[in-house]
């Protein structure tokens, strides 16, 4: 079966050879998102939790380019570079995923792109049209 490459203006472009999404076999696999503003390329201003904000809009624009909703993911993987930032963190994710509860696993790395705190890939069921 094909893939299908997701493109969304309303996200940032990729900074490296990979693409927003891939869709196969009847999955989104998301690359992963930083806090990277769509409009001027930049990483947003603030702390873990306005970074947090500004990945999740860039993922919800990836998901809804897609035909997705938050409801249809299925795995989201969260990468942080401090976790004692966890909890804040999951306030975030928490409300912005509503009741919807995919599996998750979250891991502290050394290191993300462009220095920032919070990276997140998501894996999400594209329904039928």
């Amino acid at each position: 079966m094909p893939t299908q490459i997701v493109h969304t203006e309303q996200a940032p472009a990729a900074i490296g050879p990979y693409s927003q999404g891939i869709v196969a076999n009847g999955f989104l696999f998301t690359a992963g998102q930083i806090a990277l503003d769509p409009g001027s390329g930049q990483i947003v201003a603030g702390d873990v939790v306005a970074q947090t904000e500004q990945v999740f809009r860039n993922l919800a624009a990836i998901l809804g380019s897609a035909g997705c909703s938050w409801h249809d993911v299925v795995k989201a993987t969260v990468y942080l570079m401090d976790m004692r930032d966890f909890p804040r963190v999951n306030e975030v994710y928490a409300r912005v995923m509503g009741d919807a509860r995919p599996a998750r696993s979250t891991v502290q790395v050394s290191g993300l792109p462009r220095g920032v705190l919070i990276e997140i890939d998501l894996v999400s069921i594209v329904p039928a049209r």
